[in-house]
Order: structure tokens, then sequence, then C-alpha cells
């Protein structure tokens, strides 16, 4: 049993798991300033990382990021990546440029923390994929299989930042974008909750498929976080809509957690990709800290195998 717990900081898991950062290579995505991924990376860099490679969609607010790790420990070493998620283009190319950058080292630990969340009009990116379930799930899919067959170290580890917004819907595994009424029926919270999910289903196939390398995956819950920018797409924050929301999609209420500052909200994400013990746990969803059993459609392997073949096809290439 993990002796952490709901109030452990982000400083006391990378204390705990010094041996695990020292000298060893991270990539974070989503690592702008005041996201959990930023202050992830800059907890990192307090225990001597070789390098941490930063993705984002704009430099301008990466760049505090890379002057606080600098200011922190100047040996480490960080690249910056530009990617857009949701553009398979920009996902393929930034792949690219960490696979050819030889100042790069092999990939010990994926964080993968971008995401949007709650948009309130139906939107796709250019291959018709629903915009949460692009960004949240699909483009990282495809940047993180990209990465383990080019540039991932023996034994990767992959932290895939999930929610408990899990439980407001499983995928939509008939119709995950809406297409059959062109959006009509779209719900923004629905969207949300398939994409985390995703997020937990995508951790069990990774770890099906990795278990050959002696690598691991998890879908974590960082808790409710008010501090960061992921809510900027709502007007207002209302519960009894998500309640409404999950009673339809699952028959059972949604409770929200007790809130979390952004260093608790990024102990999960590090103890995820740490701690050595989760190894030996065949659960792959983490919540303040602790390996947890979660809903039934986000542990189920069918669903996992479905989701996978669904998005290798809407990627339009196989893996493993």
């Amino acid at each position: 049993m993990s002796q952490f717990g709901h109030d452990t900081t982000a400083e006391e898991i990378v204390d705990t798991y010094a041996a695990q950062v020292k000298g060893r290579t991270f990539l974070v995505t989503g690592p702008s300033a005041n996201s959990i991924g930023a202050y992830a990376a800059t907890s990192l860099a307090r225990k001597a990382p070789k390098h941490i490679v930063l993705v984002g969609r704009t430099r301008a607010k990466v760049d505090p990021v890379i002057q606080q790790i600098a200011a922190i420990d100047p040996a480490v070493q960080t690249t910056y990546v530009h990617c857009e998620l949701s553009d398979l283009d920009s996902v393929r190319a930034a792949a690219r440029q960490i696979i050819e950058d030889a100042r790069i080292p092999p990939i010990d630990v994926f964080i993968n923390n971008a995401g949007v969340m709650a948009l309130k009009e139906y939107t796709t990116d250019k291959a018709g994929n629903e915009m949460q379930l692009s960004c949240n799930h699909i483009g990282h899919f495809l940047l993180t299989n990209l990465l383990l067959r080019a540039k991932a170290a023996d034994h990767p580890r992959i932290v895939n930042v999930s929610s408990l917004g899990h439980r407001i819907s499983p995928v939509r595994l008939d119709d995950p974008n809406w297409a059959r009424d062109g959006g009509k029926s779209y719900d923004k919270w629905t969207a949300y909750g398939q994409s985390k999910t995703a997020n937990i289903l995508f951790s069990a196939g990774l770890n099906k498929r990795l278990a050959s390398r002696g690598g691991h995956a998890y879908g974590v819950h960082p808790g409710s976080i008010w501090e960061t920018d992921l809510g900027r797409h709502l007007d207002n924050f209302n519960a009894d809509e998500i309640d409404e929301v999950t009673l339809r999609n699952t028959g059972e209420h949604f409770v929200l957690d007790e809130r979390k500052s952004t260093s608790q909200g990024a102990a999960s994400l590090l103890y995820a990709g740490l701690a050595p013990e989760l190894e030996q746990q065949p659960l792959v969803y983490i919540n303040d800290c602790h390996p947890q059993e979660t809903h039934a459609y986000a542990s189920d392997e069918e669903a996992a195998d479905k989701l996978w073949a669904w998005t290798e096809e809407r990627v339009g290439e196989k893996f493993f």
C-alpha cells in the first residue's frame, strides 16, 4: 500500500524517488507555465534528471518553464518541441524531431499531460475526429507509439493523465466522433468523459503490448485542480449538469472530490512515473498516489482492444 495520499506533494514524491529521477530522460506534454505538466517538470529538475523534453503548442508559454528548470539546475538539459496534438501531421513532425535529435537520449518516462475540457461547441480536427478525443487521446496515442518504436529506453513508463471525469461516460465505441448525425447530439461533458476513459483504456492496451519489454503504463487522476488553465472553455462550472449527464450515460451519480493544489495534482503523475513498487501492481488507474479499481467500462479488456484498433484506423498506422 502506498504511503502517500490526497495531500502528498510533488516535492515529497521526487524526494522519495530521487534515484528514479537522476540521470534519466523525461517527456512532458502540455508543459505551459502554471500547468501540472510544468510543475511535474520543474519538480523533476530538483533531482538531476539528464534531459526533459517539453512538448507544447506555444513556445512563449513554455519558455518560463525552461527558465525555471535552468534556475533550479543548469546542468539539466531541456528541449522544446512544438506539437499540436489535434493535428496528426504536427504529431508526426514532433516525433520525427525527437527521434532525429541526437542530443535527446532514449526516453524513460512519458508524461502525457496535455488536454482540453468541455468544449462548448462540437468541433472536429481536420481528419474529422471530435476535438477533445483528438487532443486528449488520439494525438497522444500516435506520439507515444511512434516514440516507443524508435526513441524509448528499456522498461519505459507511460503516464496518461486521465481524470475522475472518466466516470461521466464510457467511450462511445459505436460512434466516438458523433459522425452519424454530424455532431447534432454532441454533449461537451460526454465528450470529455469518453476522452478520459480512453486515457485509461490506452494505458491498459499499452501494458498488454509492453509486457515483453518490461514497460508499464498508467492512467492517472491528478485531482480537482482549479489553479490551471484546463477549464478555460467553461463560462461557469455546474456540478449538477455533470451529474445529470453522468446519470444519463452510466446510471450513476457524479461526485466531485476535494480540491488539490497544483503540487498535489502533480504528485500522482510523478508517483505513476517513478514508483518502482507499481511494477508489481496489476491496476492501471492511479488516484491520490494509490492504485485503485476504476469503473468497469474503463478496465474492460475487450473495450481496450476495440479502442486500440479504432485509433490505429484513425491514425492510419498499426503498432505492435
